[in-house]
């Protein structure tokens, strides 16, 4: 019997950049941005709250439409898996990377380019995510590169409901 294996990550934090989409040679957008989660805690020492940030590098594959929304400072929860790559460099140097693939991804409040406060009484409407196309690990792995003709289910502008 084989065993089982998880690889699933969930985020909530800020962006620490706007995101950047690029394209495959064979079209497929693909969208970078880093993450920045913070933990608090207070130190048993001192007595004083001390606070952590690290940084996470996040790929969204298929989500060109999205990218303008994801702005440096925006808050966004998303689930999805880690993923590590190696290379070489120019010199020869063995690298490697290791990177959150986005699946989900819910645009929340907060960071640069925020709406105005909601008016009185309409505070739960504000608070409402935005939720993106979820994309399956099996459609995004292979279904555009290996037929680029085949038609797909690219999602217009009047499609996004933000």
């Amino acid at each position: 019997m084989a065993s089982r294996s998880v690889n699933k990550v969930i985020l909530l934090g800020h962006l620490g950049r706007d995101a950047e989409t690029k394209f495959t040679p064979s079209g497929v957008p693909c969208t970078n941005f880093t993450l920045a989660t913070s933990r608090r805690w207070k130190d048993q020492q001192t007595g004083d709250w001390k606070e952590e940030t690290d940084w996470h590098r996040i790929i969204l594959w298929r989500s060109e439409n999205v990218a303008p929304h994801l702005l440096k400072g925006k808050q966004v929860y998303l689930e999805g898996r880690l993923q590590t790559r190696q290379w070489e460099d120019k010199d020869g140097n063995k690298r490697s990377t290791t990177e959150v693939v986005a699946d989900n991804l819910i645009l929340l409040g907060g960071g640069r380019g925020a709406e105005s406060a909601p008016p009185p009484g309409d505070e739960d409407a504000a608070r409402a995510p935005v939720v993106s196309m979820p994309r399956s690990a099996t459609a995004r792995a292979g279904a555009a590169e290996a037929s680029p003709d085949a038609p797909s289910q690219e999602i217009s502008d009047d499609d996004v409901p933000f």
